[in-house]
């Protein structure tokens, strides 16, 4: 007889080293069951072919979900040059072969070419959609599609590594960058082409691949020692945001959905009283906390 699992209220933020080979949703999904968490998202796809950094957020978490998604995000990735696939990844099949003939110092002078704000033509096997479908679905089909250039900023784009044909790049980037865009137009750059190898995301943020977990290390825990030990509170995604506590009185009318006065400089903030995280407030120019995301109470 199958038994039916049993899901409870969850609130917290989990720090996930996915693993390569997975998808970001089937990740979400098996963390989901081993803290039996009714309610989770994650903050940003990393495709099967990657690892690292993947913030989990369960319950009153994922109203701040959309928050860490705007957050800078820096990736290691490895290259290969003089190969490119239809895909702009190892995942893809291989559709042209061309000679590597570039050398140490025209490869740092090209890089410096994406480094700053830089337009970048998102890749045919992405989610973005067009007229309702996925590009990676049309892509599928043999269909591409003009797809518009879209503004980035590369923050750090740092040579690890290099030998040969191959690299390895630690870059630093705004939110809508694609590495494998980047990994085929600095192969474009040098006139050999290249692809993505391997990718791994070690930062969101100010989090840290250091400090996450793996999956097969939550398994081995109790559902009890997993919640101590790895599950974050629900602000831990506003670190970087002012805190503001307020009184009583205060605090019920923001928990209402009410602007209340008590702000510090105008702009985003953390909201606290009550003795809990309230939710997510923004200071006008009058000094009022306007609510923008209200956690209920439990």
């Amino acid at each position: 007889m199958t038994v039916r699992k049993s899901w409870r209220r969850v609130d917290g933020v989990l720090l996930l080293d996915k693993p390569t080979g997975m998808t970001s949703n089937s990740a979400l999904q098996a963390a989901r069951r081993l803290f039996s968490a009714a309610k989770g998202g994650h903050t940003g796809t990393l495709d099967p072919l990657a690892s690292g950094l993947l913030p989990l957020c369960f319950g009153a978490a994922t109203k701040f979900a959309v928050d860490l998604l705007a957050a800078d995000k820096t990736y290691e990735a490895d290259l290969l040059f003089g190969v490119m696939t239809d895909t702009g990844d190892a995942d893809g099949s291989v559709v042209e072969r061309r000679e590597v003939a570039f050398v140490a110092s025209e490869l740092e002078a090209a890089l410096a070419r994406f480094r700053g704000p830089i337009r970048q033509i998102p890749p045919m096997y992405s989610a973005l959609k067009r007229d309702g479908k996925p590009l990676y679905e049309l892509a599928r089909q043999g269909i591409e599609v003009e797809r518009e250039a879209r503004a980035v900023t590369v923050h750090e784009l740092r040579l690890l590594g290099f030998s040969g044909d191959r690299c390895r790049l630690r870059v630093t980037c705004s939110k809508g960058t694609y590495i494998r865009s980047l990994a085929e137009d600095l192969g474009r750059a040098l006139d050999c082409g290249a692809h993505l190898t391997a990718l791994r995301r070690v930062a969101v943020g100010d989090l840290a691949v250091a400090q996450a977990v793996t999956l097969d290390d939550l398994a081995a825990l109790s559902e009890a020692v997993r919640e101590r030990c790895w599950l974050l509170p629900p602000d831990t995604l506003l670190q970087s945001l002012p805190a503001v506590t307020l009184d009583e009185e205060s605090a019920t009318r923001f928990a209402n959905g009410n602007p209340v006065g008590g702000g510090v400089a105008p702009g985003k903030c953390r909201v606290y009283g009550l003795g809990r995280l309230l939710g997510l407030g923004e200071v006008d120019d009058q000094g009022r906390v306007q609510p923008r995301r209200v956690i209920g109470s439990a």
